[in-house]
């Protein structure tokens, strides 16, 4: 089924519940006095500013649209529009955000019982994680590497938390080294680890770091938020420790094929929802059961998001050889057979080997001025071309990094910028050539 095949049945579902209830005349009030033809029509003028993330050529930012199964699902649930924050709004999805979260704390290798929930957003999965670290060890700082995505600093600053960021290898991963030295020096409450940064794909030892979390007696929080589903292939030792840290973080809206509004935090100890209890007078009347409400720092929550997740896990579960797993193996594959023809190219030079679906690459050059100068021009020009655009993103990095990789590079400045491709699209697998080949007529 296309995608308007699956909203058209997806919406026939829930025309037939609104029946069931009985006829009703729609207030005179809730129909708007404009041309809404004419309205949406200017509407689509306006979206036709957008970049086309759907289409391989788009291989900059971690972007896509959501799988047609989720968009279905999503608008179905939308136009209900339950709120899962409480049971009484959300019979339906409340249950079904309760299976899902089961289904992440399974594939993350969490032992059950476990706690977790899904929210609106990485960032605000990341705020909870560190709002409980901080609650559970007053006082103390969180150490996180100096590649790890800047909402933990930022959310630090929110909760009046101190933040050390320490330095990262120049192949994007934490010093495990210089986590050490802050643990070993005292204050030190929590150890945040990426296993894949925004910016390189990198993914940090987290089974180095269990080893600071039994000798210290630190938490470790996982910021899975990009590359967290990548656990599904079991390719890195790394992965399969997360399920012996603290909590973990995850986005379904990037890897898991949902659309923006949905996010997860798991936490390994079910005993810290202690610090999210609450009363409301007018909230949990209808049900004893555990409200989501009880366990998130947000209110109001889109049930529409879980219910869009519980029917895609249906169609793609989270399983190695099949479902998700096949998708991300393809992305793997496009990323290596990228890097690949980079390898090869007398135009191009590969940065790092991808660890997860990130490229990193620069336009050869003798001086890390010029690779500057030419990567942002490739950029613009590939955005500007009418008949065969090519959408790419960039990358700041150190000149020490930069330096210490490719020593052949005079350096004459204190960062480069070079190129970088996010093929987070299974499409891409089958696109690479041509990928490559606007590349080349980009640097000619």
């Amino acid at each position: 089924m296309d995608r308007r095949e699956l909203i058209d049945q997806a919406l026939r579902g829930v025309e037939a519940w609104e029946r069931k209830w009985g006829p009703y005349t729609p207030s005179p009030a809730s129909q708007p006095d404009v041309d809404l033809p004419a309205l949406l029509d200017a509407y689509a003028a306006r979206m036709d500013a957008s970049f086309p993330f759907f289409h391989p050529r788009y291989a900059g930012q971690m972007l896509k649209p959501p799988h047609p199964v989720a968009v279905a699902a999503y608008l179905a649930a939308m136009v209900v529009n339950p709120n899962n924050h409480a049971l009484d709004a959300s019979q339906a999805t409340s249950p079904m955000e309760v299976e899902v979260v089961a289904d992440l704390a399974r594939m993350f290798g969490f032992a059950q019982p476990s706690l977790g929930h899904l929210t609106s957003s990485g960032t605000i999965a990341n705020l909870e994680a560190l709002w409980v670290a901080r609650e559970l060890a007053p006082g103390k700082a969180v150490v996180h590497s100096q590649d790890a995505h800047y909402t933990h600093g930022r959310m630090c600053q929110v909760l009046g938390v101190e933040s050390r960021a320490v330095r990262a290898l120049p192949d994007g991963r934490v010093d495990m080294s210089a986590v050490e030295a802050e643990v070993r020096g005292g204050g030190v409450g929590t150890v945040v680890l990426t296993p894949g940064t925004t910016g390189l794909g990198a993914v940090d030892d987290i089974q180095q770091a269990l080893a600071l979390k039994e000798r210290y007696g630190v938490r470790l929080h996982v910021d899975g938020a990009y590359g967290g589903f990548y656990t599904l292939l079991d390719e890195y030792e790394a992965y399969r420790a997360i399920g012996s840290c603290d909590s973990v973080v995850v986005d379904p809206h990037k890897h898991g094929l949902q659309p923006y509004g949905c996010g997860a935090v798991l936490f390994a100890d079910p005993a810290v929802g202690q610090f999210y209890k609450h009363d409301s007078p007018y909230t949990y009347f209808t049900s004893d059961e555990l409200h989501l409400g009880e366990i998130s720092l947000e209110c109001s929550r889109a049930g529409a998001a879980a219910g869009a997740l519980w029917l895609t896990l249906q169609a793609f579960p989270l399983e190695r050889d099949r479902g998700l797993g096949e998708l991300l193996a393809a992305c793997r594959r496009a990323a290596n057979d990228f890097a690949a023809l980079l390898k090869e190219s007398d135009r191009y030079a590969l940065h790092l080997e991808p660890t997860l679906d990130i490229v990193t690459y620069w336009p050869r050059r003798a001086r890390m001025s010029e690779i500057t100068e030419a990567a942002n021009t490739i950029l613009q020009d590939g955005m500007a071309d009418q008949e065969n655009p090519l959408y790419l993103s960039t990358l700041r990095v150190d000149a020490d990094a930069f330096a210490s990789l490719h020593p052949d590079v005079e350096r004459d400045a204190e960062t480069v910028t070079i190129l970088r491709s996010v093929l987070m699209k299974p499409e891409h697998e089958a696109w690479i050539p041509q990928l490559k080949q606007a590349l080349d007529r980009l640097a000619e």
